[in-house]
């Protein structure tokens, strides 16, 4: 029986499987939770495996961000890529922002904040932010001409709206039963609009 080479992994690492392990850590634990050792128990291989694929704590939470921004930007461009009406748009676009703020609540904060991200992880948070900032003004924009919203700054309007809808990571409990219509809903009435049916 051939030997197997040094240095290749015994197993192969699925980084989904160790985005899903740094959540888990992250929704029981919080940040401090996090750890290669902690990830390699999760996913029940050893720390040495880990290791080739995943040498730090940096790069876990660079997993985390990848997936978690990339499902988020791929969801919302795909939506404003449909051409909807103005006002539909906008209430999508919030309800979309407020479920992954739900099901992302534990880790969304420090995400959106860039706490804790390598200087390279940190650099790619900073694009999306801004793509993502841009998606969301030609949104508002949209709805201002519309008269879906009132005439303003599209900008400044986009900072708040974003402010809402990431802020329910922070106070979202699952015990409260809140849904994420009836936040969409309520964040849809502070702006004097209704979603559409």
């Amino acid at each position: 029986m051939a030997k197997r080479p040094p240095g290749r992994p015994r197993k192969e690492i699925d980084l989904s499987a160790v985005a899903e392990g740094v959540a888990r850590l992250f929704a029981h634990g919080g940040y401090e939770a996090v750890s290669i050792e902690a990830v390699a128990e999760e996913l029940s291989v050893s720390r040495a495996t880990l290791y080739r694929t995943v040498p730090t704590k940096d790069h876990l939470l660079g997993i985390l961000f990848e997936r978690s921004t990339g499902h988020l930007d791929r969801a919302a461009t795909a939506l404003v890529a449909e051409g909807r009406e103005p006002a539909d748009e906008l209430v999508s676009l919030v309800r979309l922002h407020v479920l992954a703020a739900i099901e992302t609540r534990q880790y969304m904060a420090v995400l959106f904040g860039g706490a804790g991200l390598a200087p390279d992880v940190y650099a790619r948070w900073r694009k999306f932010r801004r793509k993502y900032e841009r998606l969301w003004v030609g949104v508002v924009r949209r709805a201002m001409k519309a008269g879906v919203l009132g005439p303003g700054d599209p900008v400044l309007t986009t900072r708040l709206l974003l402010g809402m809808v990431i802020w329910v990571s922070r106070w979202y409990r699952p015990s409260e039963k809140y849904t994420a219509e009836q936040i969409s809903e309520a964040v849809m009435a502070l702006i004097g609009q209704h979603s559409p049916r």
